[in-house]
């Protein structure tokens, strides 16, 4: 039972990550700079998950793990917004501001998807525990 517990957490802390990254994506989705300070929106993050064979169950179950946090290569969303402050100043995007290309509709699917896999990962903990409360209440 404690294997199913270790994979059910190895779950947790994935989507977890998964969510942290959904929430950059929003959170940054009019960042037209980058952590220096240069013109260069923001690149959203996705979260690629792989097999972890070290958390495994008898019944041939095995864990996840964060296999990496990867940035997307995605060409900006240009806006005309000449008064910007970020503004292009010259060449044929004159006027236009580069904004990171984030969908917000997608961003928020996704964020569905990973939290109905973080509660699906509660209930089997939950139910596990109970087992192992049934269990012992048998033996006892």
């Amino acid at each position: 039972m404690f294997s199913a517990l270790d994979v059910s957490t190895s779950a947790l802390v994935a989507e977890r990550v998964r969510i942290n990254a959904i929430s950059s994506n929003l959170a940054n989705m009019s960042t037209t700079r980058n952590e220096a300070g240069e013109l260069a929106p923001y690149q959203p993050r996705f979260v690629t998950f792989q097999t972890d064979d070290q958390i495994a169950t008898p019944g041939g179950g095995a864990g996840v793990k964060v296999g990496s946090v990867e940035t997307a290569d995605v060409a900006p969303r240009m806006e005309w917004r000449p008064g910007h402050p970020d503004a292009i100043k010259e060449g044929p995007h004159k006027g236009y501001v580069a904004f990171p290309n984030i969908d917000m509709t997608t961003e928020f699917v996704d964020a569905l998807e990973a939290s109905r896999a973080y509660e699906a990962n509660l209930g089997v903990i939950e139910v596990t525990k109970d087992l192992s409360r049934q269990t012992l209440r048998i033996l006892a």
